[in-house]
């Protein structure tokens, strides 16, 4: 990662660290005509390990004329710049832009400034910016890039969690936001890794990469849109391919050609530009870590079209941009996919000797892995682990919906699931809320505390590793419960909320807030009542059941198998 003493030079094969300290994240775009209900759908998983796992209600604000707007470094995909007073966790110290991220620490320090708006909107806040109050979408993951520079005040000040901030902080549309986005690369620079944000509104998804320019200012930038009745994945690699400038859907930097050529990045007597050739060595950290998602979600959402999980190279075309799904999809279904571990497949992490007696699909990462490497996939490793979309280091999860249908406040609906996907729970949040629980907003990942929605995911999840198919059955049961009754009640609530909406909006906006605060204690209690249940029901490796305590679970006979217990002490001859 960058220290003091690596000022301006480009970083070539930058670093090498775990997943705790580079981002690694699955993000997916449903467009209208490929939801059940004509939302437009953006989800992401944020698999940050124990960085800052909070999510902050970012009010809206009035900045009077000739202010400017500070733009702080982030350490969450380079780990931590105490020069800025940049760290993994707190994501930054900064009250003037929301109450909750005032506190602890000494203030963040801005790489530098640019000018204030009159007027920014409300939005929630993550590692990433996520949704603003009039439903502009964001989603993200890292990208390997050729080049992956340090911060630079003067040169290089913008990362793609701070440009996803300010889009959301004065933007309405996917468009719009391309656009500023892309103005602030070319006048600001851009540092850091490659990223792939996708970005949408209430009518159309778009996907927006890039990658800082080997010049050493400004930055590189394509966007394109996602076609209606698709579904667009991206898994830690760049996704858009050939460039084509007459495309009326598809955006650039006014350099991207002319760097490429100059640099010997693209040659014009080869064909369009590929932006993924282009910009990056092809597939993130070792072969399948990127594609074998992208296969996994086409796979399930278009069985139809027969996609092979075995390709030639990380540069293939075996996997177009986007899929039309062979069924259309709800938000339940979105979350689905990020929970998935290959079950069911020749991948599954729920089966063999690594899955332990209890089919526990999670592996930790260690020294001999390749795990954050956004240098050379290339390289020669002695193993690797299958790559899911739900891992035990995800911070985060979500899927937002616009709905275009409905006012803003209502419109915009944010489902959160905190910790790893397949063992939470999504809680909706309305956009026109005026605050986030504090459960949700307050958390330290080196202080275990019973008041942190966050921790209260997390233990249970870590718990569940014990005996994980008897314990994962109970929390899928009662996630079930849950989320079902969720969609449930929204309908109610939702025509509460409109009524409201049309004769007092501030009304309208404490009751959406009262109904998350509510949904959000409602589910700890119960997750909670859930985990206290389980420390005892399966406590020592038994089963433990109110006058039938002390049962004898074992192992299941095929895995017993695989181990010494077949050729333990049966009898007293030497062996």
């Amino acid at each position: 990662m960058r220290r003091k003493g690596f000022p301006a030079v480009l970083l070539l094969f930058f670093w090498v660290l775990g997943p705790g300290l580079a981002e690694a994240c699955t993000t997916i775009i449903v467009t209208r005509g490929a939801s059940k209900d004509g939302s437009v759908m953006v989800s992401h998983s944020d698999d940050n390990d124990l960085s800052d796992q909070r999510i902050v209600y970012v009010p809206a604000q009035d900045h009077a004329p000739g202010s400017m707007r500070p733009v702080y470094c982030s350490a969450v995909a380079m780990g931590d710049f105490p020069e800025y007073n940049s760290y993994g966790h707190r994501r930054m110290v900064a009250p003037e832009r929301a109450p909750a991220y005032g506190g602890e620490g000494e203030p963040s320090i801005p790489l530098g400034q640019i000018p204030q708006v009159p007027h920014t909107y409300a939005y929630f806040d993550g590692n990433y910016g996520i949704m603003n109050e009039h439903q502009l979408l964001f989603g993200e993951c890292t990208d390997g890039s050729k080049v992956t520079p340090g911060p630079e005040p003067g040169r290089r000040i913008l990362y793609s969690s701070e440009l996803s901030r300010i889009a959301l902080e004065r933007c309405r549309t996917a468009r719009e936001a391309i656009a500023l986005m892309g103005d602030l690369i070319e006048r600001y620079g851009l540092y850091g890794t490659g990223e792939t944000l996708p970005v949408a509104d209430r009518e159309e998804g778009w996907v927006m990469e890039m990658a800082p320019s080997p010049d050493g200012e400004g930055g590189l930038w394509v966007a394109k849109k996602v076609p209606d009745g698709e579904v667009f994945v991206a898994a830690n690699q760049f996704r858009i391919r050939q460039i084509d400038p007459d495309d009326p859907d598809v955006m650039f930097s006014k350099n991207l050609h002319e760097v490429a050529r100059r640099h010997g990045w693209w040659n014009p007597e080869e064909g369009p530009l590929d932006w993924l050739r282009t910009v990056s060595l092809g597939e993130y950290n070792h072969p399948y870590y990127s594609l074998r998602r992208v296969w996994r979600v086409f796979s399930l959402i278009a069985p139809s079209k027969g996609f092979s999980p075995w390709v030639e190279d990380g540069f293939t075309a075996a996997y177009p941009f986007s899929v039309r799904p062979d069924a259309k999809l709800d938000v339940r279904d979105v979350m689905a996919l990020h929970r998935d571990h290959y079950e069911g497949t020749e991948f599954d992490l729920t089966r063999g000797v690594a899955a332990g007696p209890f089919g526990y699909p999670d592996r930790f990462y260690g020294p001999y892995d390749g795990a954050g490497d956004v240098g050379d996939p290339s390289r020669r490793l002695d193993g690797a682990w299958e790559r899911p979309l739900s891992v035990t280091y995800c911070g985060y999860a979500f899927v937002a919906q616009a709905r275009s249908w409905l006012p803003d406040e209502v419109g915009g609906l944010l489902w959160l699931g905190l910790d790893k996907p397949s063992d939470t729970v999504f809680i909706p949040y309305h956009a026109g809320l005026t605050g986030l629980p504090e459960s949700v907003e307050v958390v330290d990942t080196a202080r275990f505390s019973r008041e942190s929605a966050w921790w209260a995911f997390n233990f249970l999840s870590n718990y569940a590793g014990l005996k994980y198919s008897y314990m994962h059955a109970e929390i899928v049961e009662l996630r079930e419960e849950l989320e079902k009754g969720f969609l449930q009640d929204l309908a109610v609530a939702e025509r509460r909320a409109l009524a409201l909406l049309a004769v007092d909006a501030a009304k309208a906006r404490a009751y959406l807030t009262e109904l998350a605060r509510r949904n959000t204690a409602d589910t700890l209690a119960r997750w909670w009542g859930l985990a206290d249940h389980l420390i005892v029901k399966y406590n020592d490796g038994l089963l433990n059941e109110e006058g039938k305590m002390g049962q004898p679970l074992g192992y299941p006979r095929d895995w017993l198998s695989t181990t010494s217990w077949p050729t333990g002490p049966t009898t007293y001859e030497r062996r």
